[in-house]
């Protein structure tokens, strides 16, 4: 049975600041349907052209939206709840299940092989099983988060996807830099998905709906700036660096976008980002704050532009 999504009025009157009257009619009317069953061949197993054969031939159609990007699939068919996830090919790791907006962190992020990255906020393994399968196995992950049990769905994952140049930590994020810092390690590139609001998951989680908070958004924007800036110290020089959210929010986003290119001024640059999607480009004002202009080159992915959840990339290079 369809789920009505009911956001809170206060959340949507922020949205209509956002968006035009056009586009927060096309917002709302998405928000409600349900999302693509797309999927992320794991190269480390299979090629992109084996898995299409071996899932057309269970009878569903698969197209690969994403032209340079074949690893990227959604399946055409209506399926059973649950199907996606009880398939052979998805329980020995051909595939992963990852929303298309999940992915673009990672096609900013272009990992290398032989490179050393870490994950900050790696659960449930997504991006990190991504990053692994673009560095072909080789090289080096740091893969941390903070919460055993979602360590436990991080390991079990990446397991199943064969991945094999993992190192999982557990530990706070902050710690963590300034652990590493000590020991004078310096990370080619480096994710932070960072933890937020999550505004951009309703069409997949609605209880995020219920728990919207103006107050955790505040306290989420500090915490942000933080592991941003303690990340960022540890990114080599020329080393790039991306921040990603599955939120809306400009206090979560743009915010710690002007906050980096002021914190590290003459030690940062931002990148353009060329991404398979329609982009929009960050708010340079927010009610009463103005941002730098450079956070124009941040990108915003809304859900009725894209058929997707919401999302937000900026990527950083470190200068010398």
């Amino acid at each position: 049975m369809k789920k009505t999504i009911k956001p809170k009025p206060e959340f949507l009157e922020k949205m209509k600041k956002l968006l035009n009257s056009s586009d927060f009619e096309k917002y709302e009317k998405i928000i409600q349907e349900p999302l693509l069953n797309s999927i992320r061949c794991n190269t480390l197993k299979i090629s992109p052209e084996q898995l299409k054969k071996n899932l057309e031939k269970k009878g569903w159609k698969i197209s690969q939206p994403w032209g340079n990007y074949p690893e990227v699939m959604v399946v055409k068919n209506e399926l059973l709840p649950g199907e996606l996830g009880r398939s052979i090919e998805h329980l020995i790791g051909y595939y992963y299940i990852q929303e298309l907006a999940s992915m673009l962190s990672i096609i900013a992020l272009k990992p290398k092989p032989n490179e050393l990255i870490l994950d900050l906020c790696a659960s449930p393994g997504s991006k990190t099983s991504q990053i692994a399968s673009q560095m072909q196995n080789t090289g080096t992950i740091i893969a941390n988060d903070i919460n055993i049990q979602r360590i436990q769905i991080l390991a079990s994952n990446l397991e199943r996807c064969g991945v094999a140049n993992v190192i999982i930590t557990r530990e706070d994020g902050i710690t963590l830099c300034e652990k590493l810092k000590s020991q004078k390690l310096k990370f080619d590139k480096i994710l932070l998905d960072a933890p937020c609001s999550g505004e951009g998951t309703m069409r997949s989680s609605p209880k995020t709906c219920l728990m919207w908070n103006p107050n955790t958004i505040k306290s989420l924007s500090k915490l942000q700036k933080k592991l941003f800036k303690n990340a960022f110290e540890i990114l080599k020089e020329d080393g790039e660096m991306v921040y990603s959210t599955c939120t809306h929010a400009p206090e979560e986003n743009e915010e710690i976008v002007d906050f980096a290119l002021k914190e590290f001024k003459g030690l940062i640059e931002i990148k353009k980002i060329n991404l398979p999607v329609k982009c929009r480009e960050g708010v340079v004002k927010w009610e009463d704050k103005n941002y730098n202009n450079e956070v124009k080159e941040s990108c915003r992915i809304y859900p009725q532009d894209n058929n997707s959840e919401g999302f937000f990339v900026a990527k950083f290079k470190k200068l010398k």
